[in-house]
């Protein structure tokens, strides 16, 4: 990936436009994410949660490329903090019987045991707790790993209430710089937190994005812009997000789909086509 496919946070880190995400992998996390990066992914997304991650694995793929010549600074890593209501009881990476703050703490360090690293460059609190005192005291937690200087950036995900991540920006001394979430037509693409992320610097980044917007990739506006510039109407859609600066994540297991996924900053949409594109949602 060229310089132009990075996005600079509002703490310093340079995010790759568009990221790997290893959900859902299973036993092919290590294979899958060890092609990504060999492919050309440059930022990789997982999580502390066995329930749906193979985070381990991630670490074996990861080190795997290192140990070929990558450097660990040309990668963007980012895990995330699962509460308890997200895990699979028989496999929780902390002690659920500790203090919030504990479990922030050892699921962190769980992490970086399994990703073979000293450090992060993001750690997203996967979804908002239940009330306001908890997940004060979690993002605290989280703030003391940055200030310990061991995550780069905090981020939060699942959070589809706009009022929420306004409070959470207010209260929070170390402000999120990302934010990961659905993008689909039940939470109107998020359009107002969207706004305010462009408002506070926050990167936006989007999951599910090809598998729930169907009726947007099979539209005419982005089958004909395809024809046009002889991409995959997918690649005209993940082309359109990082030029209205949000970065989509990709979880592709198929090399040809992560090979036209990193292609999609070979060609550029121009402002009326985007605004075209920009109708449908």
């Amino acid at each position: 990936m060229k310089d132009t496919d990075f996005v600079r946070s509002a703490y310093g880190v340079w995010i790759p436009k568009i990221l790997y995400g290893t959900a859902w992998k299973k036993d092919r996390t290590a294979a899958l994410v060890q092609q990504a990066i060999t492919l050309g992914f440059r930022g990789i997304d997982t999580a502390a949660q066995p329930k749906h991650y193979d985070e381990p694995g991630v670490g074996t793929g990861v080190a795997a490329c290192l140990k070929a010549g990558l450097s660990r600074a040309e990668l963007y890593l980012q895990t995330k903090f699962t509460p308890v209501n997200g895990q699979d009881p028989t496999r929780i990476p902390y002690d659920p019987k500790a203090s919030l703050a504990e479990q922030v703490a050892q699921s962190f360090e769980s992490s970086l045991r399994n990703l073979q690293t000293s450090y992060l460059d993001g750690l997203v609190l996967h979804s908002p707790l239940a009330n306001e005192r908890d997940m004060m005291e979690a993002w605290r937690a989280m703030e003391a790993i940055f200030e310990a200087g061991t995550v780069k950036q905090l981020g939060i995900s699942n959070c589809y209430a706009l009022e929420q991540l306004e409070r959470l920006y207010r209260q929070a001394g170390i402000k999120p710089a990302l934010i990961q979430n659905r993008f689909y037509a039940e939470t109107q693409y998020d359009r107002e937190i969207r706004a305010f992320c462009r408002q506070h610097q926050i990167v936006y980044q989007s999951f599910w994005t090809l598998t729930a917007n169907p009726q947007v990739i099979a539209h005419p506006v982005l089958q004909t812009l395809a024809a046009k510039y002889q991409r995959t109407p997918a690649q005209i859609f993940f082309r359109y997000l990082t030029q209205i600066d949000i970065v989509p994540l990709t979880g592709t297991a198929s090399e040809a789909h992560m090979r036209e996924d990193l292609a999609i900053f070979d060609f550029e949409l121009t402002t009326g086509e985007c605004d075209a594109v920009t109708t449908l949602l």
